[in-house]
């Protein structure tokens, strides 16, 4: 292939996720969406990722929670991701994320669950969280020990994977092992300055849908400043070895900024990265851009310290 082709490729590749973004953009700016609709048009998320190789999937309940496995070749089951999708916790599904935790899973040698937890607005906060002990537990049931289970997601996935372990500590119960955040939206209160500067660049993200999501999950009973439900608020002492990641033209960039320096300052061994021109959740382009896979390495390496 020629050098010229060669940059083009990866000028696509490039814009993939982008262009997927814009594209539900436009469809959510028409106001033809009921949530059935909404929902249908998230689960193409797992379009920007190619399908890893070696890797069977398999639907199960965990702790009475449905979800999907999904199990690399020769990778070590009794270490377990505990995967909870973004989607504002309205959209998205076990289907929409099964190919980004197997990269993930893969790059770590290890098995993943992806949750399908209960979505707002038909179950508000703390449902979410609720189904993430549960198949937490589940796991735990199975004989696999807290320490070798890392919550993981994207997004509002992201903060569940936090909330889980935080809430966890509150019943006293062990808590995760490891915990990995990609583009994690904690921010309950819309007041992150990123929101603002990073208004132009990002292709998703909105305060108008923020905002819509936010009614739909804490409604009139949850404060959003309650660290369940808005983890910038919890105490992070003790928390579980920490990694994050965001994309840096994404408008929710500071919730990761944020929080790195929260759970830093007490005292958690947590790691930053933020991809340069990178959209919200970019690791979406495992398998097809060169430096999402080497972030994938990476974390794979991270987890296996």
């Amino acid at each position: 292939m020629s050098t010229s082709a060669t940059q083009t490729l990866a000028a696509v590749e490039e814009t993939t996720l982008r262009d997927l973004y814009l594209d539900w953009t436009q469809l959510m700016e028409s106001g033809v969406l009921n949530m059935r609709l909404f929902r249908s048009i998230f689960d193409e998320w797992h379009q920007p990722t190619v399908e890893p190789e070696d890797v069977t999937y398999k639907e199960e309940c965990v702790g009475g929670v449905p979800g999907i496995w999904a199990l690399p070749v020769g990778a070590d089951r009794s270490k377990v991701l505990l995967y909870t999708h973004g989607g504002g916790f309205a959209v998205g599904s076990a289907s929409s994320h099964r190919k980004l935790a197997a990269h993930v899973a893969k790059a770590a040698g290890v098995a993943a669950f992806v949750l399908d937890y209960r979505r707002a607005p038909e179950h508000p906060h703390p449902a979410q969280v609720e189904d993430g002990i549960a198949a937490f537990q589940g796991l735990l049931d199975r004989g696999i020990r807290a320490e070798d289970i890392t919550t993981i997601g994207d997004s509002a996935g992201g903060n569940l994977a936090i909330a889980i372990p935080l809430a966890l500590r509150e019943k006293g119960l062990p808590m995760p092992g490891h915990v990995v955040a990609f583009s994690p939206w904690l921010d309950m209160e819309n007041a992150g300055e990123t929101l603002v500067t990073n208004d132009a660049t990002d292709a998703l993200i909105t305060v108008p849908l923020l905002e819509g999501m936010i009614a739909g999950v804490l409604g009139d009973a949850t404060s959003p400043t309650a660290p369940l439900a808005n983890p910038l608020y919890a105490d992070f002492i003790g928390f579980p070895r920490l990694y994050v990641n965001a994309g840096s033209v994404e408008a929710l960039v500071d919730n990761a900024t944020r929080l790195y320096e929260i759970a830093k300052a007490a005292g958690v061994d947590v790691t930053l990265h933020v991809a340069e021109g990178q959209q919200h959740v970019y690791p979406f382009l495992a398998g097809r851009h060169a430096d999402v896979d080497a972030e994938l390495t990476t974390i794979g390496a991270w987890l296996r310290d």
